[in-house]
C-alpha cells in the first residue's frame, strides 16, 4: 500500500510538472557536447529550465566504485524536464522535500537554470554543491532551486553526486585497478567532472566558463573548500562560497591505508569476499548492509589523486585556487545538547563537560566560554558544540586563504533567528527539512541562534518555495539582503551593491578581521571572538 502510495504521489507530482510546463511554457533546446537536449522555457518568469542532466555515465555494474567516466553522446534529442533520480541514500533528517525522479546508483544528473536571451553570452555561473554530510540530499530540493538566482542574471547548476558507501567506500583491490592507484571519494570526483562538464558546456546556455562560482552547505561548502585545493578542479572556477564547513576537522580526510582498511572491514563483516562479488550485489543489498553496519558514510581520502595533502598543507603552500573566497557560519550551528549530552545547565555541569573534552586546557576553554549563570552555559554550550563541528573548521578555511592567496576574502556570521512552523506537530531537522514529532516527545529545545543549514532558503532567495515555516517580514528582508550580497559577489567577486551595508574584506593579517552579521538590520563588525578559534587552532595541532 505504501509503495502505491507513494508511485502515486510521484505520478500526481509529475502531472503537475507537465501541466505546468504546458501552461507557462514551451520546449526549448540546446546543443551541447554529447548531443541536444530539451528542456522548457517558463515565460512566467523568462527562465529556461533544463532538469536531469546526464553529466557522467551511469556508475553501475562494473562502474560501481570508479572515478565517473564521461558521457556519451546519443543521436536525437534527449528530454530532460525532470530532475533526475538522487543518490541512494537513507532520509536521516527528515524530510528533505526532494523532488527528484527517484533514488538510484545511475544519480549523474545535473540540473541548469538560465536567463540566457538568444544572444546573450558570457554570463556568471553559479555551480552549488548540496549538503547533507556526504551521506544524504540532492540537487533538487526546493532551497536550492536556481530560478531567483537566475532572474537576476546568473545561470545557476545544481548536481547530483554519490554519497555514503557508493560515494566513499575506499577498498585495496579498488586502488589497485584505478588508473591513479587509489579509491574513494567517489562523490568529490563526480563534483570535479561536473566542473569540467561546465567549462565544455555552459555556453550553451549563455554562460561564461571564465566566471564559474562554486557554492554549497555543510558538506557542500566542505566539497567547495576540496574543490579549491584540487588539481584536478582548481583552474576551473573563478570563485568560491562555502557556508558552514570545510574539509579541515569536519569530515577531513584519512589516510589511503586506514580508508581501505575501513571498506575491507566493512565487506568483511558481511561475508563479501572480493569486490568482482560486491559489485554483483543488487542495490538492495548494499544498502540494507550499510544500514545494519550502524556507519556514519565512509570518509574522505588523501589520494594523491583529487586530494594530494591536507587541505591545511595545500593552503600553506598557496597552491588552492588563487580566487575570490566568501563564507562564514551560523550563530548556532549545533544544539547545546551536543556538548552537554544530557546535562542540565549548570555552571558545575558545564565545568565538568569542559574538563572531560579538554582535560589539560579546561582553564583555557573555562576563560572563554562565559559560564557563570545558567543562560551563560546555554549560550557557551551552543557556542562550543558549533566551534567543534564546523565553526573552527570554516574559521580555519578562511584564516588560510585570506593569509596565502592574496585574493578579497569576506566573512559573514549568520544570526537571523527562524520563525515558527506554520505545523506545529512538526519539528525541524538539524540539517534541513521537517519531521513528524511524536504527541509524548518532549519539544527540542528553543533555538538561542541561527541553526545548521537555515540560511540556504535565504541565501538562494528561495523563501517562497519553502512552505513549513511561517515567514515574516524580518525573514524576507534578511533574505532580500543575503541574496544580494551573494548574487553581486557572483557577478562581480564583490559583494557590495547599492542599498546594502558595507562589507569589508578581511586583510590577511588583522587580527580582528570584518564580520558581516546577517540579520534583519546586518552590520559589519570587527570580530568578536576569535580566541576561541585560535585555541582551537592549536588544539587540533593546524597552527604550524
Amino acid at each position: 500500500m505504501t509503495k502505491v502510495f507513494l508511485s502515486f504521489g510521484f505520478f500526481l507530482f509529475t502531472l503537475a510538472l507537465v501541466l505546468a510546463q504546458g501552461k507557462d511554457g514551451f520546449p526549448v533546446q540546446a546543443k551541447i557536447k554529447n548531443g541536444t537536449i530539451e528542456g522548457f522555457y517558463d515565460t512566467k518568469s523568462g527562465i529556461q529550465k533544463y532538469f536531469g542532466i546526464p553529466f557522467a555515465k551511469p556508475p553501475i555494474g562494473d562502474l560501481r566504485w570508479k572515478a565517473p567516466q564521461p558521457i556519451e553522446n546519443w543521436i536525437g534529442v534527449k528530454e530532460t524536464k525532470e530532475f533526475g533520480p538522487r543518490p541512494v541514500q537513507k532520509l536521516i533528517w527528515g524530510d528533505m522535500n526532494s523532488r527528484s525522479n527517484g533514488v538510484s546508483e545511475d544519480c549523474l544528473y545535473l540540473n541548469v537554470w538560465s536567463p540566457a536571451s538568444r544572444n546573450s553570452k558570457n554570463l556568471p555561473v553559479l555551480v552549488y554543491f548540496f549538503g547533507g554530510g556526504f551521506v544524504a540530499g540532492d540537487g533538487s530540493e526546493p532551497r536550492y532551486d536556481g530560478e531567483n538566482m537566475a532572474k537576476e542574471g546568473i545561470v545557476v547548476v545544481t548536481i547530483n553526486y554519490r554519497l555514503g558507501v557508493f560515494g566513499f567506500l575506499a577498498h585495496p583491490e579498488l586502488s589497485a585497478e584505478a588508473p591513479y592507484k587509489a579509491s574513494g571519494n567517489y562523490g568529490l570526483l563526480d563534483q570535479a567532472l561536473a566542473l569540467q562538464w561546465v567549462q565544455e558546456n555552459i555556453a550553451a546556455f549563455g554562460g561564461d566558463p571564465k566566471k564559474v562560482t562554486i557554492a554549497g552547505e555543510s558538506a557542500g561548502s566542505i566539497s567547495v573548500s576540496y574543490q579549491m585545493a584540487s588539481p584536478l578542479s582548481k583552474n576551473l572556477i573563478a570563485a568560491a562560497i562555502g557556508e558552514s564547513g570545510a574539509g579541515i576537522t569536519a569530515l577531513a580526510p584519512t589516510s589511503l591505508k586506514e580508508a581501505e582498511q575501513v571498506g575491507m572491514e566493512f565487506f568483511e563483516k558481511f561475508g563479501i569476499k572480493s569486490i568482482a562479488e560486491a559489485r554483483k550485489l543488487p542495490t538492495r543489498d548494499i544498502y540494507e548492509m550499510y544500514n545494519e553496519s550502524g556507519r556514519f558514510g565512509f570518509p574522505v581520502v588523501l589520494d594523491g589523486y583529487l586530494l594530494p595533502k591536507t587541505l591545511t598543507e595545500i593552503f600553506n603552500a598557496g597552491e588552492q585556487a588563487q580566487v575570490p573566497l566568501l563564507l562564514g557560519w551560523n550563530t548556532q550551528e549545533n544544539p547545546g545538547a551536543a556538548f552537554m549530552q544530557g546535562l542540565s545547565l549548570s555552571k558545575e555541569n558545564f565545568i565538568i563537560k569542559v574538563k572531560q573534552a579538554y582535560p589539560n586546557d579546561y582553564t583555557e576553554v573555562l576563560n572563554l566560554y562565559p559560564h557563570e549563570t545558567e543562560e551563560q552555559v546555554a549560550f557557551s554550550a551552543m557556542d562550543l558544540a558549533g566551534d567543534r563541528f564546523i565553526s573552527y573548521s570554516t574559521w580555519k578555511w578562511f584564516d588560510l586563504h585570506r593569509k596565502n592567496s592574496g585574493q578579497p576574502v569576506y566573512r559573514y556570521l549568520y544570526a537571523k533567528l527562524r520563525p515558527p512552523l506554520v505545523d506545529e506537530t512538526l519539528e525541524a531537522g538539524l540539517a534541513g527539512g521537517t519531521s513528524r514529532r511524536a504527541s509524548d516527545a518532549p519539544h527540542r529545545p528553543k533555538d538561542l541562534g541561527a541553526p545548521h543549514a537555515a540560511e540556504i532558503e535565504y541565501a538562494m532567495g528561495n523563501l517562497d518555495r519553502i512552505k513549513e515555516f511561517a515567514w515574516t517580514a524580518d525573514d524576507y528582508k534578511t533574505s532580500e539582503t543575503m541574496f544580494k550580497y551573494f548574487a553581486n559577489f557572483i557577478k562581480t567577486h564583490n559583494p557590495n551593491g547599492v542599498g546594502l551595508p558595507e562589507w569589508p574584506k578581511a586583510s590577511a593579517n588583522d587580527e580582528n578581521p570584518p564580520v558581516m552579521v546577517i540579520d534583519t538590520a546586518s552590520k559589519a563588525i570587527k570580530a568578536q571572538n576569535d580566541a576561541r578559534y585560535k585555541f582551537h587552532d592549536r588544539f587540533y595541532g593546524n597552527n604550524k
